[in-house]
């Protein structure tokens, strides 16, 4: 994701329709890595204005256009959207929607390095995102200072094995989800996504590669996937088109699959086929033009003929 999707942090404001589920009834909700099946979703942040102004209303809509499966980008003193971990629940339920995984940063802040244990902030994220019927907790960021020398990236990469352990104990994975400087960056000789996937378990730790924010990093999707067989559970399928040069470097935005310089589809089907990927996640951040939910249902007809 870009920057501006790193920053991202807004609450939406709805009045909660109907009573709540109870907490207990939603922990009877099938959420073991067990359940996982191959699967087509979105994130929301492609919507991200729509559900900010009306997330029922703009929910209701993607589940009309045909979508199942949600990943969310909007976590913030325990609401989602504006709604708890509970209300959320109720409200996906009532529209046949599943929360699948989720995007929420896990900081240094999250970590008491006197106990060598996790905060309370962290343990309740994770205990809302078991609550959702996530199968997979993923931190779309990585703290700037750490990962900048190899002991603060092996500080970082010991979070993520924690973080698995924590959530493994939930019936979940944790998970990273990549952007665009560890294909750019190397740190002792070595590129640091190479870092992250050489000392994260496989048992507990889940990378989401999106395929569109490395591209700008000089990753190449099909590459790593050939790379690092069966590492990548989850996908986020996005397509690129060049919008220019920035301090010699290509500047790129998403756009609808199949229609910028990414073969998106070619992708998608590696992933499946030996990349170890089931849930595939449509992500895109820019328009052209056409509105979000546009873009939403353009994309998800699309994905729909590949085979997947």
């Amino acid at each position: 994701m870009q920057n501006s999707r790193r920053k991202f942090i807004q609450s939406a404001s709805l009045a909660i329709v109907g009573a709540s589920l109870s907490p207990s009834a939603l922990w009877s909700y099938p959420n073991s890595l067990a359940d996982t099946k191959r699967l087509i979703g979105i994130q929301l942040y492609s919507v991200r204005d729509d559900m900010s102004k009306n997330p029922l209303e703009t929910l209701t809509a993607l589940s009309k256009m045909g979508y199942q499966y949600v990943e969310h980008a909007n976590y913030v003193n325990r609401k989602f959207y504006g709604w708890s971990a509970v209300e959320f629940r109720k409200v996906l339920d009532g529209l046949g929607l599943k929360m699948t995984s989720g995007h929420t940063v896990m900081s240094p802040n999250h970590w008491n390095t006197s106990t060598k244990k996790f905060t309370d902030e962290w343990k309740l994220t994770v205990e809302d995102a078991a609550t959702l019927g996530q199968t997979f907790v993923i931190s779309p960021s990585m703290d700037q200072k750490l990962r900048s020398t190899y002991d603060g990236l092996m500080t970082l990469l010991d979070m993520f094995n924690k973080s698995g352990e924590l959530c493994k104990a939930n019936g979940m994975k944790f998970g990273y989800h990549n952007h665009e400087f560890e294909f750019r960056t190397k740190i002792n000789d070595t590129t640091v996504y190479d870092i992250i996937l050489q000392h994260t378990d496989p048992k507990l730790v889940v990378h989401q590669l999106d395929i569109g924010n490395m591209y700008g990093g000089g990753g190449r999707a099909a590459e790593w996937i050939k790379k690092y067989p069966g590492r990548f559970q989850s996908l986020h399928v996005k397509d690129e088109i060049k919008t220019g040069t920035v301090e010699s470097k290509d500047v790129y935005e998403s756009t609808l699959l199949g229609t910028g310089i990414i073969d998106p589809k070619a992708v998608a089907l590696l992933a499946k086929k030996i990349g170890g990927s089931q849930h595939f996640i449509i992500e895109q951040e820019s328009y052209q033009g056409l509105t979000e939910l546009e873009c939403a249902k353009k994309n998800l007809d699309i994905i729909k003929t590949w085979g997947i």
